[in-house]
């Protein structure tokens, strides 16, 4: 209902200022202009909207809060605009003002939504800068396992709704190609598979994680390896073409790793590793030493943090070059901080970035970001966030591991939940003496598998650590994906029956323009419906797309208490026409609030 709530605060402002012209004038003049404090009513009874900018109001007016108020509703009762659209206001407790929608305004909402591809969600105004999603991030030679898992579907979820929204998003995936490990890999694949240098696919690698450890336990073992491999490390660096080659098997062979995941959770990234960020690394270091932000320290080029005062912080510093002259992380992360704010041709010309890692990973943000700051790379206006995530743990609440003890690999816990969901689809159609085709199981399975696996982790708090349970992820009863998904079967199916199939009928302008409600049971789902595009909007704003699932859990609770309370499809005209469209309008909203979370819906189940 943000429509409807932009023109409420701009009518209770214009209230206020008309009531208190002196105030206004001084508040515009100070910078801070009045404020009527409008926002969602606390409690139901108490209506849809509240303004409590009395209370604010009432030390530099001298005024009790209550005359205050009075004074604003005097003058609301007098606008006709504002007339049109909501009841006569209330004055409650010490000079809260509630606010009720008339009726006929929220079921002109309903149709003006039915109407609208986009659900009533208005997109940003076009050719704005873009928003950097920094997400997934895996290191090249190793597999994709669960600790990937947030970072890439958190990551996702966050990019859809920012494009929903009408940005342009650079969902880049800063994967770790470049480093001290390269040394020994490429040392290792030299001296077992040689002719993978001169011959294109003369070797699959197969296992990576198998080849890098190979690779490690000689390093930890042999010494003369270890020498071999620094060298290596040199000879990459400074450009040698048979490293370089090496390099590039070892980076495509993980890429086409990477790349069946991606696809098999439908994941869009644009690859931009460590490596693409080496040819800034002295201009960081230049531009931090003309900033006069560099120290000696050790040998070691550093910048020295400062605490929230600006005296200097107990935190370490960040070193920007090493003693010996090398780079590391932090070098690589302001690099990338630099190119994505600067403009173009020069670099992406972003006015938001948004970095989405473990939170164990927060200091080193929190590092790099002031330094960024400091260094004058972050235009007035920009953005830069954090988006940390807590741990993924087993049942037990310790970190998720096998039954072995490894770390879980990624692949192997996606296969586990589509398995499990099959075997869950079998049982069911036995039990229900129902036949389908293999076709449909596989389908089903695959789709209910991956979106109980994705909805589990956003429908939690991203800053907490979440315990990962395949019985509570794939019930089809609580907030989980497969009864967010049964529901969109069901309503869909029951608008099917009363003839709403793909919006017939409930399109006709006619048919909206006619629609009333009247059970609470109605007004309940319809207000919750209006809220979509505030949650969407949320969710841009303060990036937990938990917000959006815990929306959509709430509109199924209530969609479910007006359909068995309410009569729909044997219901009179022109109550069945209204209630038919509401179940339309409940089946597009969870759908496209699905698909922001990355999940597709079914027909059937």
């Amino acid at each position: 209902m943000l429509r409807i709530a932009h023109a409420l605060n701009s009518q209770l402002l214009g209230a206020l200022e008309s009531a208190y012209p002196e105030a206004a004038a001084a508040a515009r003049v100070a910078g801070a202009p009045l404020d009527p404090q409008l926002g969602p009513a606390s409690k139901p009874e108490f209506g849809d909207f509240q303004a409590n900018g009395a209370l604010a109001l009432a030390r530099p007016l001298r005024l009790a809060p209550r005359a205050i108020a009075t004074a604003i509703v005097e003058r609301l009762a007098a606008d006709p605009d504002f007339g049109a659209l909501c009841l006569p206001p209330e004055i409650a407790g010490p000079g809260f003002i509630n606010l009720t929608l008339r009726p006929e305004v929220l079921a002109a909402e309903v149709g003006r939504r039915l109407a609208d591809p986009r659900l009533g969600v208005e997109p940003v105004a076009p050719g704005g800068a873009p928003v950097v999603v920094d997400f997934s991030s895996p290191n090249i030679a190793k597999e994709m396992h669960v600790g990937h898992l947030r970072s890439t579907i958190i990551g996702d979820a966050l990019a859809r709704v920012l494009e929903f929204r009408g940005h342009p998003v650079l969902r880049l995936n800063h994967v770790g190609d470049w480093g001290t490990q390269f040394g020994m890999l490429i040392t290792h694949l030299k001296q077992v598979a040689p002719e993978a240098l001169d011959t294109a696919d003369a070797v699959d690698l197969g296992d990576l994680v198998a080849f890098y450890r190979q690779a490690k336990a000689r390093f930890d073992s042999d010494e003369a390896f270890q020498t071999t491999s620094r060298e290596e490390v040199v000879k990459l660096q400074s450009g040698d073409p048979v490293s370089r080659r090496a390099w590039q098997l070892l980076c495509d062979q993980s890429r086409r790793e990477f790349q069946r995941l991606y696809d098999r959770l439908d994941i869009r990234l644009d690859e931009r590793g460590e490596s693409f960020y080496n040819p800034y690394l002295e201009a960081v270091v230049a531009d931090l030493a003309a900033a006069g932000l560099l120290v000696s320290d050790g040998g070691a080029q550093c910048v020295f943090l400062e605490a929230d005062d600006g005296t200097a912080s107990q935190a370490p510093p960040v070193i920007v070059r090493k003693s010996d002259g090398g780079f590391n992380y932090a070098t690589t992360d302001l690099a990338a901080i630099r190119y994505r704010f600067a403009a173009p041709p020069d670099g992406d010309g972003a006015r938001r970035v948004i970095y989405v890692t473990d939170a164990g990973q927060a200091s080193h943000f929190a590092g790099v970001f002031q330094v960024a700051r400091r260094a004058g790379w972050i235009p007035e206006g920009g953005r830069l966030e954090h988006v940390p995530f807590g741990l993924v743990q087993g049942e037990d609440g310790k970190k998720l591991k096998t039954r072995a003890g490894d770390t879980v690999r990624l692949k192997e816990l996606l296969d586990e939940a589509v398995e499990r969901c099959e075997a869950d689809l079998r049982r069911r159609l036995a039990e229900e003496d129902r036949q389908e085709e293999e076709a449909f199981i596989s389908e089903v399975a695959s789709t209910v598998g991956l979106a109980a696996v994705k909805y589990a982790d956003l429908s939690t708090n991203r800053i907490t650590n979440y315990q990962f349970s395949f019985d509570r992820m794939l019930a089809l009863s609580g907030n989980t994906a497969p009864y967010l998904l049964y529901a969109v079967v069901r309503i869909a199916g029951i608008a099917r029956k009363g003839g709403h199939e793909d919006g017939a009928g409930a399109a006709d302008p006619e048919a909206l323009a006619s629609l009333a409600f009247s059970e609470p049971q109605e007004w309940a789902l319809v207000r919750q419906l209006l809220q979509f595009d505030a949650v969407v909007q949320e969710v841009e704003e303060e990036l937990l797309p938990n917000r959006l699932c815990s929306y959509l859990f709430e509109l199924c609770q209530l969609f479910n208490r007006f359909y068995d309370q309410v009569p729909v499809l044997r219901a009179e005209e022109p109550a069945r026409g209204s209630r038919l469209a509401l179940c339309r309008l409940s089946a597009e909203t969870l759908k496209q609030g699905l698909g922001l979370l990355g999940i597709p819906t079914l027909e059937r189940m």
